[in-house]
């Protein structure tokens, strides 16, 4: 496949809008194109956010951006042209060089007849830009935490950003698909005066209304607090809580490798020694599920394929491909892998393409966090994951580090904090070693949330967590 990427800056008014829609933009370029095959993605973003430090509001601002992605097929070669903020008279050239890169590329391996076409019911739809005003409820709750915190001698740091994508994707084969995604999260760290002392926290939303920054500031204030004793532990594998966003963490990270093609090619640890996958094999003694719903309340995400370029995880061809539910890891057994049509011919299994959420649930009854602390003995509570980095793909060892408070716990009490660990694991391996896995809730990662936020996750309790080395990392 050739490509080409030619992005420039768009100014925070730029928008296909100025002279066409993005629906009348993707009728043009399917009448222009003389490929076989083409399909138009345009995505119109919009962006609001906060900053602000030592309890006061210091930034805020609106942007908005514009991308247009025109697809050729010729014959068994695909062409991909994206550009940003791209204007009327722009687009005959744009769709030239999309059929030109066609005609000039090798066969692709994936190629397969596009998604037969069919309409969402509001396609003609303008796209929904967010503002400023979607923090109308929560800047004064913020604002309010900023006095208590103030009075409580803490300082709150943190960023909150709102973002509305409307995809629009139109194909020579009569698609006209179109979904509206917002995202909205919320990192809030704070620090004692005189900054030796750091809590985070996080929370992903869809539009702020369901972030309640007291309880936060509550939990911060209180994790602050049981800093102030501070205890030293040497490296060594700990007892360790896991809450949901640490999991997230290292789920994502899973979900990021598992591909079908890969793990048939024998790349990953999801490779069946021998040749294969493998797939039916139990991960987990623990009855664990972890699944993707695009239509997850309070996570849901586009109901179709939007890929603007081919990878070893996506096609072209498969834009539009209706998404379901489904299963990854079932009764802790690993159910299926990700799969473009392609893929899923090589290895025999359905076509299960990425979604863009995931969920992990325990057997019924899962415990609160605070219920698992209060049944622990003795071991660690983590706050959140830092810097995690790959250091074996066959076996999915990761390293990184632990941030803004790693606390002991003991008879079911926090007792104080201790020093930052650098820490070696695998997830699929943890999998295998949970001992306990708590309710499921909302969670915001903190490593990945610039790419990945809709996640449900319970917080785990492994036995022998591995602290490879002590941090000095504050």
């Amino acid at each position: 496949m050739s490509e080409r990427d030619d992005k420039q800056s768009t100014p925070a008014n730029a928008s296909t809008r100025s002279g066409m829609t993005p629906q009348e933009m993707i009728e043009k370029a399917l009448e222009l194109s003389t490929a076989d095959d083409t399909v138009v993605i345009v995505d119109e973003g919009s962006s609001a956010n906060l900053r602000f430090a030592g309890n006061t509001l210091t930034t805020n601002g609106v942007a908005r951006s514009s991308q247009l992605t025109v697809i050729s097929i010729v014959g068994r070669g695909v062409g991909v042209v994206s550009r940003a903020a791209v204007r009327p008279d722009q687009l005959a050239d744009i769709v030239a060089a999309a059929d030109h890169a066609a005609e000039d590329a090798q066969p692709s391996e994936d190629a397969r007849p596009l998604v037969p076409g069919t309409v969402s019911a509001d396609w003609d739809v303008p796209a929904e830009p967010t503002a400023i005003g979607v923090f109308g409820s929560f800047a004064p709750a913020l604002g309010e935490a900023f006095a208590a915190a103030e009075a409580g001698g803490r300082r709150l740091y943190g960023f909150a950003e709102h973002i509305v994508t409307t995809t629009f994707v139109g194909t020579s084969t009569g698609a006209r698909l179109r979904h509206t995604q917002p995202t909205g999260r919320l990192e809030l760290n704070a620090k004692s005066p005189d900054m030796k002392r750091s809590a985070w926290t996080g929370v992903a939303t869809r539009d702020f209304t369901d972030v309640d920054v007291t309880a936060l500031d509550a939990s911060l204030a209180r994790r602050l607090e049981w800093a102030k004793n501070r205890i030293d532990l040497p490296a060594g594998r700990y007892e360790t809580l896991l809450p949901p966003s640490a999991v997230a963490d290292l789920m994502i990270y899973m979900y990021w490798t598992a591909g079908a093609r890969d793990a048939l090619e024998g790349r990953t640890v999801f490779s069946k020694p021998g040749g294969g996958t493998r797939v039916g094999e139990r991960l987990s003694s623990v009855p664990l599920r972890l699944y993707s719903d695009p239509a997850a309340a309070g996570i849901a995400s586009a109901p179709f394929v939007v890929a603007h370029a081919s990878s070893r995880q996506s096609s072209v061809f498969d834009n539009g491909l209706p998404l379901a539910p489904t299963d990854w890891i079932a009764d802790g057994t690993l159910a299926r892998l990700v799969q473009t049509r392609h893929s899923a011919e090589l290895t025999a299994l359905p076509a299960t393409p990425a979604i863009d959420n995931l969920v992990m649930e325990g057997p019924d009854g899962g415990r609160s966090l605070e219920e698992m602390i209060a049944s622990t003995e003795r071991g660690l509570l983590l706050t959140c994951l830092w810097y995690i980095r790959e250091v074996d793909p066959q076996t999915l060892l990761l390293t990184g580090l632990t941030r803004d408070g790693v606390y002991l716990v003991e008879n079911g009490e926090v007792v104080g904090e201790v020093n930052n660990f650098r820490f070696n694991e695998s997830p699929v391996d943890l999998l295998g070693r949970v001992t306990e896995v708590g309710a499921g809730e909302q969670t915001l990662p903190r490593e990945w949330n610039d790419y990945f936020t809709r996640t449900v996750m319970p917080a785990v309790r492994v036995p022998d967590f591995n602290m490879s080395t002590v941090s000095q990392a504050n």
